[in-house]
């Protein structure tokens, strides 16, 4: 096996090829065509599906080919999200990767290590020579948005023992369990009316932490969009007429808003009752969130005036919906200690000419709650006007109690790294669900690199766990003949 550097620097350098392709959810063509032109340079079969999947085959070493399959799995799509003032364009433009001493990280945007990470490493290890069973290489399209590549896959191709998901965030930690969830569109058709009111502002809520909906979401940080409904709707409570043009806020359904804009027109006389409605609400907004969130900021700016205005009945719904959609933990594990077992995301809202969309996300890792939050949606939806539509729900993944993948990768991992490997059930959605739904006989895992701040543009990895990683993967690949 190579040396721990000379392993960095080949994954690396996949990596790098990788990120240099636009590659949103949704838009996985190129990076598809992308691995399968560089799998079938290796000389390996390789398919690609309808949905642009990628499924390669390398098969087993002398000795090693009465071993059952083991397939290597992670996702090629990525969340897009820039920082604030940042060009960029998640359908043309390339990741600009950078690197210091201690991290692999972006200039400006997310890095998409999740997975781009995880693919690279799987691209490594079918080009390595080592001793191995029959491999299958499974590379999904969408994990991201809907998991619709998942959801696709043929289920012949998880015909298989084991399976190891390449699209965790800490090395030290090996995923036996994961989340369900299910993607709830609020849909309304709005009408627009000529305003009455001269003096426009936009108002914005920015400077927020954000992060994973899943990861993140017990970790107290506020919601962008939900904070400016409830600014908005202590307007209407304190008698500060105003006229709604724009509400816009998020970037990724599965991601923690930390921004968000509204316009609005109001009464020149009300400026000053605006000023100390904002003041007075940062004071409440540090009482509940300032050990979290400290640099949060409400700009006020004046504007043109727009050429029309939602109408009273869709203003006053939409924020009565933004208001009341739980956002946040809703429920913690009765017997996993600090383990969250349901809570929802609100992850974007758009005003359109004719639409206004607002993207909920609830998880939990028992089926039954995400069926409960469908219900709630439906009542909600109900009382606000809302047209409802459902995605499809995705399913929890069961821990397999009867493992032998687990604690042979565990006993590896401590062997290598002299520390002991945490087993966790996550509060996440991982592909593993659907392929549990398809073949409940995987013997499955997932583990990855050591990332921070996914789905943000201060997303980035710790170089120092990556070839750990890979040697994990491939030494647990040898010992699977002696399970």
């Amino acid at each position: 096996m190579q040396k721990d550097q000379d392993i960095l620097e080949a994954v690396l350098a996949e990596f790098q090829e990788i990120a240099k392709i636009p590659r949103k959810s949704g838009h996985e063509e190129k990076i598809s065509q992308y691995l399968f032109d560089v799998i079938k340079a290796m000389g390996l079969k390789v398919e690609q599906d309808k949905k642009f999947n990628i499924i390669a085959e390398k098969p087993a070493t002398e000795g090693f080919e009465n071993m059952p399959v083991t397939i290597l799995q992670g996702h090629m799509d990525m969340v897009c999200v820039a920082a604030e003032g940042v060009n960029f364009d998640p359908l043309k433009d390339s990741i600009q990767v950078r690197r210091n001493a201690q991290y692999l990280y972006a200039e400006g945007t997310s890095l998409g290590a999740d997975d781009g990470i995880g693919v690279a490493e799987i691209l490594y290890i079918l080009k390595a020579e080592f001793a191995h069973g029959p491999l299958r290489a499974i590379i999904t399209v969408d994990e991201e948005q809907g998991m619709s590549g998942s959801i696709a896959l043929d289920p012949k191709y998880l015909a298989a023992k084991y399976l190891i998901n390449c699209d965790s965030e800490n090395y030290d930690v090996v995923t036996v369990s994961s989340a369900g969830s299910v993607n709830i569109d609020f849909l309304r058709r709005p009408v627009w009316r000529d305003p009455l009111y001269k003096a426009a502002y936009q108002i914005t809520v920015k400077g927020l932490l954000g992060g994973h909906s899943g990861e993140a979401i017990n970790c107290g940080r506020a919601n962008a969009i939900q904070t400016l409904a409830l600014i908005l709707q202590k307007m209407q409570g304190m008698g500060i007429d105003f006229e709604l043009a724009d509400f816009t806020g998020g970037m990724a359904r599965n991601a923690i808003p930390a921004k968000a804009s509204a316009v609005i027109l109001i009464k020149p006389d009300n400026t000053k009752k605006m000023d100390q409605l904002l003041q007075d609400f940062k004071i409440d907004f540090q009482h509940i969130y300032g050990n979290v969130e400290k640099t949060l900021k409400i700009d006020l700016t004046i504007i043109d005036q727009p050429k029309d205005v939602l109408s009273k009945e869709d203003q006053d719904n939409l924020i009565r919906l933004l208001c009341v959609l739980h956002t946040g933990v809703y429920s913690m594990s009765q017997s996993i200690p600090n383990l969250v077992e349901a809570s929802a995301n609100l992850g974007i809202v758009e005003t359109k000419q004719n639409a206004i969309n607002v993207q909920f996300f609830p998880r939990s890792a028992i089926d039954s709650k995400v069926s409960e939050f469908k219900q709630l949606a439906q009542v909600i939806s109900e009382l606000t006007g809302f047209h409802l539509t459902f995605g499809s729900q995705s399913p929890g993944w069961a821990e397999k109690l009867e493992s032998k993948l687990v604690p042979l990768m565990t006993s590896v991992f401590e062997e290598q790294n002299k520390q002991p490997m945490k087993v966790e059930i996550i509060h996440a959605g991982l592909e593993c669900g659907w392929f549990f739904q398809k073949n409940s006989d995987l013997d499955m895992v997932s583990i990855g690199v050591t990332a921070i701040g996914i789905h943000s543009p201060e997303e980035k990895i710790e170089l120092a766990t990556v070839a750990p990683q890979v040697k994990l993967i491939m030494e647990t690949l040898t010992r699977l003949k002696n399970v």
